[in-house]
């Protein structure tokens, strides 16, 4: 059973101030500035309301009527542990996060006297272990399909549908940084073109394409314009939708997942990654090909280098692997069976 406000603060503790929910609006509009993508604000906005209501049924009110001042450590600490309840470490690590960028505004615009946030567990979580594409020419199956023929559907596309596909693998975009894109992204002389990336934080890096990419998005503006009979202008999103709208994250992802359909590769697809499983194996293969981390770590954008790391150690664990299934390995196996006793 929750605690009443004052159970958790004090009997007569009724807290004044700046309300929670106004405090949290402030701050993402302060955020701005920063010019995060639509998906991350969506994403602080999520945490914080999650985390809020949480502690309005700490303290048994709602979330309209929290004030800043009610979010103690103590009351903190009640609300995460009921916010983990459900959730994934990484996604509660996220929140954590959230909050205490939060907080961090509010002490440095004077809301508050200090942020209560160290006080509150963070859990920990480790390098998230790569998910690429399972078999080892599913990309080039992948591709090859949708070249090959339309997949079915209402209004079919399959230029843009093969840009889409080749630029995630080709690339190793986030998804929010797919979204991003403009037409004027793609510059530079041909054969030497680098795309222009907007990544976490706004920090900007370039990745540079070959030859037969160009093509393919050369061909899928050029069956844009066909399409819509509008000439296709530089600041224009470079991705859209079948009406001409930017492509939005929903749409990119139900795309995704039914080129992977239409390639019959949906099962060598771990679960929850669609996109996320392209950038994976665009990564995983730079390992494989022998990319050192701080290559890997420029052209995936990360900010850690563990996180560029974890792909080195998984190519040199599947590397094992392979090696171990050699069936010569089998007769040494048997020989020194048989020469045991």
């Amino acid at each position: 059973m929750s605690a009443t406000r004052e159970q958790v603060e004090g009997a007569g503790a009724r807290r004044v101030g700046p309300g929670a929910w106004d405090a949290v609006e402030e701050y993402l509009v302060a955020r701005a500035p920063a010019k995060p993508s639509p998906h991350t604000v969506a994403a602080y906005r999520r945490d914080l309301r999650g985390v809020l209501e949480c502690a309005a049924g700490v303290l048994g009110c709602g979330v309209a009527d929290l004030v800043v001042a009610d979010l103690s450590a103590g009351v903190l600490r009640r609300a995460f542990a009921e916010f983990a309840g459900q959730r994934a470490a990484s996604s509660v690590l996220r929140a954590w996060s959230t909050w205490n960028g939060f907080f961090s505004f509010l002490v440095s615009e004077a809301v508050v006297e200090g942020n209560p946030m160290p006080a509150v567990r963070r859990p920990r979580v480790g390098p998230r272990e790569p998910k690429p594409l399972l078999g080892e020419d599913t990309p080039e199956r992948l591709l090859e399909a949708l070249a090959a023929g339309c997949r079915k559907a209402r209004d079919p596309w399959p230029e843009r549908d093969l840009a889409v596909l080749a630029l995630a693998l080709l690339t190793g975009l986030r998804s929010a940084e797919m979204l991003g894109l403009r037409v004027e992204s793609v510059g530079g002389r041909p054969g030497e073109r680098r795309v222009r990336v907007v990544g976490k934080g706004g920090t900007v890096r370039s990745v540079p394409i070959e030859a037969p990419l160009e093509a393919l998005v050369e061909a899928y503006l050029v069956s844009r314009e066909a399409r819509f009979g509008v000439a296709v202008r530089p600041g224009d999103a470079l991705l859209v939708d079948n009406g001409g709208r930017p492509l939005r994250r929903g749409g990119l992802q139900y795309l995704v997942r039914q080129c992977y359909r239409h390639a019959g590769v949906g099962d060598r697809v771990a679960k929850g990654t669609l996109v996320h499983a392209l950038r994976h194996t665009f990564a995983t293969r730079l390992a494989e090909d022998g990319a050192s981390v701080s290559e890997i770590m420029r052209l995936l954008g990360h900010a850690s280098i563990s996180s560029s790391q974890s792909y080195i150690d998984v190519t040199a664990r599947a590397q094992r692997e392979a090696a171990r299934s050699n069936r010569t390995y089998g007769v040494l196996r048997r020989l020194a069976g048989s020469g045991e006793g």
